[in-house]
């Protein structure tokens, strides 16, 4: 028995292959030794092997730009390099040693009578592809969420800061004016009005409230009406004329609605009737701030609960496409806005409801429409066309930007596992992988086409399909 068929004993992937298995393996294998940072294989090249690591360490890692991502280290007992059965060829990463490397490497060319006459090799071999497969798909799953979850956690906290900052601030604004209410109606009361006034100026500030239809003016036309109604206070000595003239524009006052005020109210209680309005608005618009920022923060819970799924766990169910789209668009909205970006959506809201994994989906959404605002910051500007229509039995999607293009010498790597352009820390390289591997488990489809200024991702998915198990 041979000392390298002794070392392949040991290794736990081997332990049950018989010993002249492993002295034939021995047999038609060649050992090689490696230098500390010597290439044992490069991405792109043929792949061979399999090779058994019998001393030291090996670096699996892709290079981004001029940087290496690093993706495994294996060490002595570990099996890397072709498989029985295996359909890839060339190697999608680089293989470097870390210090002195000793491998003994298969000749490929005998793999076919290692399949015919080697029975326990081959079985051994064969398992440990199948766990790679599995756990590399386990590994892929928990990236692809945990990548949905960064971009969503972004979101929320740009969605969620703005309309939070509102609540607080309006909040104790509105704390401090509380508390010069009792002055404001101090000075009313003491101008002891008859009901009838009271009651008239009660029902006019109501009717003005109630009117929800209310003119959009330019700054312009704001600044003259605000003008005229401040000149009108003036002339008859009401205090605080501009800020009462500013909030009494907000409110859409009508200059018939002052001469009615003017017309209840004694000339000499004029003032403090319009500044106790002046309290009565500011307070409203608080509130009506407040309740804004609520909304938009209930409706951003709202999206997220659609977008994860949360309240309806994660099976497949007849789905409104449009639903997971405009969602993901709510929750990439602070994006949009700071890439200065156009959003142009074209949805047929006659199309019929799809049998999806709506959460799945959310993640194509996501990848495809961040990927497009990402390609056009150079630009600090950009427009995204969303179009939806059906095409026979299937749901068309297309997803337009006219950022800069996909140069067409990388233009046939884009889906492949961790391919990417982008620099380290801002791309994994599985974000188009994993929308092409949920796409094909919805048995649908996935194109691009791409000349410079104009990007179109097309997805067709069936109306009616049965979903793969297999992500």
């Amino acid at each position: 028995m041979g000392q390298n068929t002794e070392i392949l004993q040991q290794f736990d992937a081997l332990i049950a292959v018989p010993q002249d298995q492993l002295e034939w393996l021995e047999e038609h294998s060649k050992i090689i030794d490696y230098a500390d940072g010597e290439f044992i294989n490069e991405e792109g090249s043929k792949i061979d092997g399999p090779n058994f690591i019998l001393e030291g360490r090996v670096s699996l890692f892709i290079k981004q730009g001029n940087e290496n991502r690093e993706i495994s280290v294996l060490s002595k007992g570990n099996i890397f390099g072709y498989l029985p059965y295996s359909r890839g060829v060339i190697a999608g990463v680089n293989i470097q040693a870390i210090g002195t490397v000793k491998i003994m490497s298969f000749n490929t060319d005998e793999i076919n009578s290692m399949i015919r006459d080697q029975f326990e090799l081959t079985q051994a071999l064969v398992h440990i592809m199948n766990n790679r497969i599995r756990e590399f798909t386990a590994l892929q799953q928990q990236n692809d969420k945990m990548a949905a979850l960064g971009k969503l956690a972004a979101g929320l906290a740009h969605e969620i800061n703005n309309p939070a900052a509102a609540l607080v601030s309006d909040s104790l604004s509105l704390r401090q004016h509380l508390r010069l209410e009792p002055k404001a109606f101090k000075e009313l009361t003491s101008l002891h009005l008859e009901a009838f006034q009271v009651d008239g100026v009660v029902e006019e500030l109501m009717k003005i409230l109630a009117v929800t239809d209310k003119p959009v003016l330019s700054l312009k036309e704001k600044s003259k009406k605000e003008e005229a109604i401040a000149d009108w206070l003036d002339e008859r000595n009401v205090k605080n004329a501009e800020e009462i003239s500013e909030i009494f524009v907000d409110f859409n006052f009508t200059f018939e609605n002052l001469k009615t005020f003017e017309d209840l109210i004694p000339e000499n209680g004029r003032s403090s009737v319009f500044n106790w309005l002046l309290n009565i608005l500011v307070t409203e618009k608080m509130i009506q701030d407040i309740q804004i920022s609520s909304e938009r923060i209930a409706e951003l819970i709202k999206s997220i609960k659609i977008y994860t799924h949360m309240d309806r766990g994660s099976d497949k169910m007849r789905s409104n496409i449009h639903d997971g789209i405009r969602n993901t668009i709510s929750i990439l909205g602070h994006k949009l806005r700071k890439g200065n970006v156009e959003l142009d959506e074209r949805y047929d809201e006659t199309l019929p409801l799809v049998m999806v994994y709506p959460g799945q989906l959310n993640q194509v959404w996501t990848n495809i429409i961040d990927n497009a605002l990402d390609s056009m910051e150079t630009n600090k500007k950009g427009k995204i066309v969303i179009t939806t229509e059906r095409d026979r039995e299937f749901v068309k999607i297309m997803v337009n930007d006219n950022g800069p293009g996909i140069p067409d010498n990388i233009k046939s790597k884009i889906f492949d596992p961790f391919f990417t352009t982008k620099e380290i820390g801002k791309g994994t390289g599985m974000g188009l992988e994993t929308v092409q591997r949920i796409i094909l488990r919805h048995k649908g489809s996935i194109k691009v086409e791409s000349v410079p200024g104009s990007t179109t991702f097309t997805i067709c998915i069936p109306i009616n399909s049965v979903i793969s198990n297999n992500l």
